[in-house]
């Protein structure tokens, strides 16, 4: 199954809602990869030897791994992480998560600084471009078991809105702005 992806509406209900707008406008990975946000499908069942995974990691340099469990039981000051994970923020680096088991929502925002809800799902692998505005939340489901990867040691660290003058930022927006041929008004 292809991943799901969809414009928000304006509700501030339960965070781990779709929030579907009404009526629904789904988002196409076209849109997506406009945005700087790739995506492949890959089989979660058998990560360690994914020869599409080890592709992957290979042609973009990524040499740093680790798993990351996150539910309730296994994460001390879930609640606290959660919230933190749902501030709006960017990283200087792309952030790159694939999805082994259960399920969760990225939220990014567009060109009209619009946020879009992509809900991944186990086998979804997703880069988020440094300098995107994004949050991450939990569906439902409340347990998703996350792959890591990072170029070089991993640095956590996030930059809450508002970035514009963080070069991550910049570079983003510049890179939205070439492709677009146009000037892009910063958000």
């Amino acid at each position: 199954m292809a991943l799901e992806a969809w414009f928000m509406d304006e509700s501030n209900e339960d965070q781990q809602l779709p929030h579907h707008r009404n009526p629904k406008q789904l988002v196409s990975l076209d849109y997506l990869a406009d945005l700087g946000v790739l995506y492949w499908r890959l089989n979660p069942n058998d990560y360690e030897n994914d020869e599409e995974l080890r592709k992957i990691r290979e042609a973009r340099g990524y040499n740093y791994m680790d798993l990351l469990d996150l539910c309730p039981e296994k994460v001390a000051n879930y609640e606290e992480k959660v919230k933190n994970f749902y501030t709006e923020h960017i990283h200087a680096d792309e952030e790159i998560r694939y999805c082994l088991e259960g399920s969760g929502y990225f939220d990014v925002r567009d060109k009209e600084d619009q946020w879009i809800r992509i809900w991944i799902k186990a086998g979804d692998l997703i880069i988020l471009p440094a300098g995107i505005y994004h949050r991450f939340t939990l569906d439902t489901n409340n347990y998703v078991k996350l792959m890591r990867l990072f170029v070089g040691e991993p640095v956590w660290t996030a930059y809450n809105r508002p970035q514009e003058n963080h070069p991550a930022r910049k570079e983003y927006i510049k890179g939205l702005t070439w492709k677009l041929g146009v000037p892009l008004e910063a958000h």
